[in-house]
């Protein structure tokens, strides 16, 4: 390891607490693990089981949280009893829970999911429309105590409030820059200074599944932020603005059990490194390795790695850099 990997990787790993607000989606989900994912009509039997409140935001929250960092988030439930176990199980999972809204007369958010032996996963999600359809005010004081905010575009309303508030209040303001509705990503993303998209989202923003090529589409339509693209077992891939050229980072080899979450764990580390003021290089080192440790646990987010766990992996990965 070269001195200033050396440099790098011990402020990484020893940096103070910071806090990161997550904004965006909180669901129950029921994991089931099965074999082989359906082709058809039937029934499948799986051979586990999982229950545990995730979502974009609450599993970055969690990433946060497990990173050594303080995590809160700004999700919506309704007035029932599955809106309540989803607050408790975040809590529980250290995750400040106390700006999360209760409904009345929506139903909180579940979701279905099936993994299979090779990781990949089947997901049959339910929101009501009814969550998401108001949002309160959000000043700078609302955000001046956090370090970096990192939004979904589960609750555009609300996230574009956030990213506003935190810009105008000179916060890194992350773009989490999944699939999203019509003109979701459009609303959002001048409001943000990082954007963090996945490769669906790129490829379906810019109409080429050439990875590269998507990052520098993406920059010259969102000039102002940094923008970078996740493509799981591939890498991630962003634009340099010192350079002004783009990046690979190729993917740590792990052997994937569960892929579920992992873009989200990836978003939390990279929220709470930015908050940190880490060099973008190790940003993206750290992100990526908290993703692939993910991805050896059944779970979700419960797989998510803590900071030592990150720290120790960093360690022993060559890292190929293009």
């Amino acid at each position: 390891m070269s001195s200033e990997n050396r440099l790098h990787f011990s402020a990484s790993c020893s940096s103070p607490a910071r806090r990161v607000l997550c904004v965006g989606a909180a669901v129950l989900d029921t994991l089931f693990r099965v074999r082989s994912l359906p082709t058809g009509q039937g029934k499948i039997l799986p051979y586990d089981m999982l229950q545990v409140a995730e979502g974009m935001a609450s599993s970055a929250a969690f990433a946060v949280a497990r990173l050594g960092g303080h995590a809160s988030l700004w999700g919506a439930v309704g007035e029932d009893a599955t809106g309540e176990r989803i607050i408790a199980d975040l809590g529980n999972s250290g995750i400040d829970t106390s700006g999360m809204l209760r409904v009345a007369g929506a139903r909180s958010a579940v979701s279905t999911i099936l993994i299979d032996d090779q990781g990949e996963r089947l997901i049959v999600p339910f929101y009501d429309a009814g969550l998401h359809d108001t949002a309160k005010p959000v000043t700078q004081q609302d955000v001046s105590s956090f370090d970096a905010v990192l939004v979904d575009v589960r609750w555009p309303k609300l996230a574009l409030r956030t990213l506003s508030a935190a810009r105008e209040a000179g916060k890194p303001a992350i773009l989490d820059g999944d699939v999203a509705g019509e003109g979701v990503i459009e609303m959002l993303a001048p409001a943000a200074s990082h954007i963090v998209f996945s490769q669906p989202a790129a490829e379906r923003l810019t109409g080429t599944a050439e990875l590269a090529k998507t990052v520098g589409l993406l920059k010259r339509k969102f000039e102002h932020a940094f923008i970078s693209v996740t493509a799981g077992e591939n890498g991630c891939f962003w634009f340099d603005d010192r350079s002004g050229k783009i990046v690979h980072l190729a993917a740590p080899k792990v052997r994937t059990v569960d892929t579920l979450a992992a873009g989200d764990i990836f978003h939390g580390a990279f929220a709470l490194a930015t908050a940190e003021g880490l060099p973008i290089a190790e940003t993206m080192r750290m992100s990526s390795m908290a993703a692939a440790l993910k991805c050896q646990v059944f779970g979700g987010r419960t797989g998510a790695p803590t900071r030592a766990e990150v720290c120790d992996a960093l360690r022993g990965w060559s890292v190929g850099q293009q």
